[in-house]
């Protein structure tokens, strides 16, 4: 029974017979990964980022990174005759002229959203169940080396059909080079090759766009997947599940077949999306002109953030020396996009500074079991979400008559108190099913069935639950805390020593105490109690 199957043992003796690999290839192909939804959202990046290497590699063969100027002759009518850039007369060309190129640039923007959407989603599910923890620090630091990297490479597919939109943004990015103290000018000179908008900048960026960033997002995934493979991944908690093993399917087939049949499901969706979705339509925008704007001109949704960021900044600004620092482009420009991806870099390290938690973990938290970890998270989504939103304020302030200054105002005031709102509100909800989780535990759940007692009072009967429910409720870990107590000798354990180790042993009892542990084996006494005739009101007592 325990024979491979008969696909991968032909294979392996065909590989071990030339190589001498084949009982590595049988023992990988029998590799055994969780079976739970939540793992198949890093999976939808993956996709997307073949999808866009297939439709970006269809793009080059007619795209021309190039800003010599050229008179419009293609099929558009209503830009015949219009100087433009080749880049831009290019993409005209894909859109109008190239047998289903407009599909394949409407798929490739779509796949780039997705691409993004999915990191950062995979992201949050790493982060709320804890699998950024020993031993996956370092796949953690390159998840957040891939998001940073794919913001960069949407930023420079964005300025390549060098449309009146996407020059907005490069607009946009040139000045928050030049506030860059130093070396901003430097790198504004290189990039643009010399005053804005210069001659260089589209055919540098095509270069970033297509070789640098997408050679380095290949290695850095090839990583990501090769350290995923051999340190096994996480799993849920559940029946028989452990920190030493993995209970689910094997890669082959049963994995083989859901990852092939999520792969053409997020095809599909893109190529829906691209069909019937429009996105960029460049022809309606025009070629860009550095002496014309578009009004209600809004970036990707990736970069909505830092453009919500610049938007509610006061216009603050410094003098140093006969030097400006422009402080209203520098901080939002830097400090939102750094305390976002600086402190998820670092949580990893925090948290187990903070609980002294050195152990490997290979079982995930349910979001709840860690309330403060998941309450942080929501604050960082809430902070994020408030500058995404005040990205559009002008909209906001068109299309519902409300003033201007209003919305800047409250996005000022939001970003700061949202997040804490949030966080409140999200420990609150995280103690809150906990409490519930006990509840289920020690008093089962509602039969639906009501029974009559014999002094006359109506009782539901509750039931124990679910044998993988009560399993997967008892997954719950405690969280380390780091004992700041002195010994007896007055001397305090070497962590908490000093105004930082105090500190830390503070920060430790607040991130680590359980306020709401789980009962043990109640929920048989309270079965037992109501079929022995135990009223609800002696339930309470009994428990």
């Amino acid at each position: 029974m325990n024979a491979p199957p008969k696909a991968i043992a032909g294979a392996s003796t065909f590989v071990d017979d030339r190589i001498g690999a084949g009982n590595f290839l049988k023992r990988n192909l029998r590799k055994i990964f969780p079976d739970h939804w939540s793992f198949l959202l890093g999976e939808i990046a993956l996709y997307s980022f073949i999808i866009l290497l297939l439709t970006g590699t269809f793009l080059t063969f007619w795209f021309k990174p190039s800003m010599g100027e050229v008179t419009y002759t293609g099929n558009y009518a209503p830009l015949y005759g219009v100087k433009m850039s080749e880049a831009y007369a290019s993409a005209l060309h894909i859109s109008f002229d190239v047998r289903g190129g407009l599909l394949i640039r409407q798929i490739h923007h779509w796949a780039a959203l997705l691409f993004v959407a999915g990191m950062m989603v995979h992201m949050l599910r790493v982060f709320f169940t804890g699998a950024y923890r020993k031993p996956r620090e370092l796949n953690w630091i390159i998840g957040i080396l891939l998001l940073t990297l794919a913001l960069l490479e949407g930023l420079t597919g964005y300025s390549l059909p060098d449309d009146l939109l996407s020059g907005a943004g490069l607009r946009i990015t040139e000045g928050v080079i030049l506030s860059v103290p130093i070396v901003g000018t430097y790198i504004a000179f290189f990039l643009f090759g010399g005053e804005y908008p210069g001659h260089d900048v589209i055919s540098r960026f095509y270069t970033i766009h297509i070789l640098l960033i997408p050679g380095i997002l290949l290695a850095l995934i090839s990583a990501h997947m090769i350290l995923m493979w051999v340190q096994k991944h996480t799993q849920m908690p559940g029946k028989d599940r452990t920190e030493k093993n993995v209970v689910g399917a094997p890669f082959y087939p049963a994995f083989m077949i859901k990852a092939g049949s999520f792969f053409l499901f997020t095809f599909g969706v893109i190529a829906l999306l691209g069909t019937f979705a429009q996105i960029n339509p460049i022809w309606l925008f025009g070629p860009y002109t550095p002496a014309d704007i578009s009004a209600g001109s809004q970036p990707d949704f990736y970069m909505g953030f830092l453009e919500g960021a610049l938007r509610v900044m006061p216009a603050w600004e410094i003098n140093f020396l006969g030097h400006t620092v422009a402080l209203s482009v520098l901080i939002p420009a830097l400090v939102p996009l750094g305390i976002i991806m600086t402190g998820l870099a670092l949580y990893p390290f925090l948290e187990q500074w903070i609980t002294g938690d050195r152990r490997e973990h290979h079982i995930a938290d349910r979001p709840r079991n860690n309330p403060h970890r998941t309450s942080i998270g929501i604050a960082g989504i809430t902070f994020y979400g408030v500058l995404w939103l005040l990205g559009a304020n002008d909209e906001i302030s068109a299309n519902f008559h409300i003033s201007l200054y209003t919305t800047t105002w409250f996005g000022r005031i939001a970003v700061f108190v949202g997040p804490a709102i949030a966080y409140w509100v999200t420990y609150r909800i995280c103690i809150g099913l906990q409490r519930k989780d006990a509840e289920v535990l020690a008093h089962g759940v509602e039969s639906g069935v009501i029974k009559r007692l014999p002094n006359g009072q109506y009782i539901e009967v509750h039931v124990p639950p679910a044998e993988d429910i009560a399993e997967h409720i008892r997954g719950k870990k405690e969280i380390p805390i780091l004992e700041g107590a002195e010994d007896a000798e007055g001397i305090p354990p070497k962590g908490a020593r000093g105004p930082l180790g105090r500190l830390r042993a503070k920060m430790s009892r607040a991130y680590g105490t359980d306020h709401v542990p789980l009962p043990d084996g109640h929920h048989e006494e309270v079965h037992e109690a109501e079929h022995a005739g135990v009223g609800a009101g002696d339930r309470k007592e009994l428990h």
